[in-house]
């Protein structure tokens, strides 16, 4: 079997889907993509092109190897989103072949389904009890949500009130053991982040994350020291020597390496198995399409250390199009009781609609990240 073609599409509400075809019929799909960049990610894939044609894509680490260390510079968002879309297509297109899940071909999954979180709230919080009492209604034991707006590197208390009043509220509204996590996404820096995490934890939470950004990671283990909740990060990291230096600054309990930014399934599984070693838990990060739940799912099967799984549907960015628009078989990407089943079908397990792809990509998206300022006129993180 020989690779002989790798087509690239943009669409809604921000994803770009790769599928690699090969001379035995047989094609895989795979989510490339880093969300504003869409379009950047996907020429760097068309530019690997000339190193995937004509090979056989039952070689993944060789494959994968080669896209990595075959470029003088490497890692980074751009090119290891590239790497990841591309692998999970490698992937998908070898359990095709074997007629066998992925996850099988792993050594075999290591639980019967997986628990998944949703999210709340928006990105400027609001109305957060009710949405954290739908969800519990609907059978989700977790949920996440955005602790902050706008936060300076040294804020005012009523904004550091205004997180407390919400999680409270969702406390209340769902009881005491219900899973709450709360995200910093790095708009909080430490100064503020330190009474934030201290204070946060009357209302027991399922984990704060991003405390502060990961260019800081040397911080984690100080704000750890102020508080007794997990502190979860990873998202914004790229490959296993990005994660390497996480652990040895410490302070960290859960990882969150994003499966269509981390390498794919092929170097998620190492970070996976790096992270077990150091006693630290794993929780994909996926606010992305189902081609890429897909690929989480597979991890998430053989990894001991996977306790819980993000997903998009209902995910304040999805406009236009949502994840379960592009699946035809939506009933194997359905939530009971807060779990979700692992995919039976051969591969990633997702049966595209093409024929959608093909439409949405007449007219690719354009997504870009809101530019937030604060009061000052100064450039605030979102």
């Amino acid at each position: 079997m020989k690779i002989t073609k790798i087509n690239t599409f943009l669409v809604r509400p921000r994803w770009c889907m790769v599928e690699i075809e090969t001379d035995d019929g047989l094609s895989g799909w795979g989510e490339a993509v880093i969300e504003g960049k869409a379009s950047t990610v996907r020429s760097c894939v068309e530019e690997m092109q000339e190193y995937l044609i004509g090979k056989d894509p039952s070689l993944i680490e060789d494959i994968w190897t080669t896209l990595y260390r075959g470029a003088f510079y490497r890692g980074g968002p751009i090119l290891m989103s590239a790497i990841s879309g591309i692998d999970q297509a490698l992937w998908d297109i070898k359990g095709k072949k074997f007629n066998a899940p992925i996850y099988d071909l792993l050594g075999g999954s290591c639980r019967k389904k997986m628990k998944v979180y949703s999210w709340i709230g928006g990105d400027r919080p609001c109305d957060v009890a009710a949405a954290a009492k739908e969800r519990q209604t609907a059978g989700f034991s977790a949920v996440k949500m955005n602790a902050t707006e706008e936060l300076q590197i040294v804020d005012s208390y009523d904004k550091i009130d205004a997180v407390l009043e919400r999680v409270a509220s969702i406390r209340e509204s769902v009881g005491k053991y219900f899973g709450i996590a709360i995200d910093f996404h790095g708009r909080v820096h430490k100064p503020m982040a330190k009474i934030l995490a201290k204070k946060l934890e009357e209302f027991d939470p399922m984990f704060i994350e991003e405390p502060v950004l990961c260019e800081n990671m040397e911080e984690f283990k100080e704000i750890a020291r102020h508080c007794n909740i997990p502190i979860a990060t990873g998202e914004r990291l790229f490959s296993k020597y990005d994660f390497k230096r996480l652990f040895k600054a410490g302070g960290v309990d859960i990882i969150q390496p994003d499966l269509s930014h981390a390498g794919g399934i092929t170097e998620v599984k190492k970070i996976a198995a790096m992270a077990e070693a150091h006693d630290i838990a794993l929780a994909p990060h996926c606010p992305l399409g189902p081609v890429a739940l897909a690929a989480c799912l597979q991890v998430d099967a053989v990894s001991y250390n996977a306790f819980i799984q993000e997903q998009s549907m209902g995910i304040h960015y999805n406009v236009g199009k949502s994840v379960l628009d592009y699946v035809r078989n939506k009933d194997d990407f359905t939530f009971t009781d807060g779990y979700i089943a692992f995919p039976l079908l051969p591969g990633l397990g997702v049966d595209i609609n093409r024929e959608l792809v093909l439409e949405e990509n007449c007219s690719p998206h354009h997504w870009k990240n809101p530019i937030w300022r604060h009061a000052d006129g100064s450039i605030s993180e979102w």
